[in-house]
């Protein structure tokens, strides 16, 4: 049982990384990907460059020119969410396949014990595909589901200490 928990917690591990890895291959890698995200940012400053100018002439003359490079990016930011999205699919779908692989693999078989009786609308992921009715006893999916959450905490909290340090850096250089 502990093995089969350790392992599940390791598959979760490599699902995490392999997909963080696969994310950055199809999506951020791509030419696409850095255009669109340049376009943006192109389109982000010019228009903060006509919000700038001031006057009333300016304003009204201006005020069509603003509301088209709004328009142009709404429809770059859409055309990088439908990008990055059709990319999620895929990688979604691959990894629904590997999920349904390691759920059949481990039908059946107790690979943790709760120290807890879940509440009743849990019990049917806790508890799935197994026989009995204890219901401390955990399923595949149920332990996945908690280490892929644990996971995806972590690795969040440590992208965020990495952004908020080398923000810290930038800042001392400039002071």
């Amino acid at each position: 049982m502990i093995a089969d928990s350790l392992l599940i917690i390791f598959i979760s591990i490599c699902t995490a990384f392999i997909g963080e890895g696969l994310t950055y291959l199809l999506v951020y890698k791509s030419d696409r990907y850095k255009r669109l995200k340049t376009e943006i940012e192109k389109q982000s400053k010019r228009l903060e460059r006509k919000r700038d100018q001031v006057g009333e002439f300016a304003e009204r003359v201006n005020k069509r020119k603003i509301e088209k490079q709004e328009e142009r990016l709404k429809g770059t930011n859409r055309d990088l969410s439908v990008f990055k999205m059709k990319s999620m699919f895929a990688i979604g779908l691959a990894f629904t396949a590997l999920l349904s692989t390691f759920n059949s693999i481990f039908e059946g078989r107790i690979v943790a014990k709760l120290p807890f009786t879940p509440i009743s609308w849990f019990q049917g992921i806790s508890h799935r595909s197994l026989l009995g009715e204890d219901y401390t006893d955990c399923s595949f999916i149920f332990l996945y589901i908690l280490s892929t959450m644990s996971i995806r905490q972590v690795k969040r909290r440590s992208l965020f200490l990495i952004l908020f340090s080398s923000v810290n850096q930038i800042l001392r250089h400039i002071a």
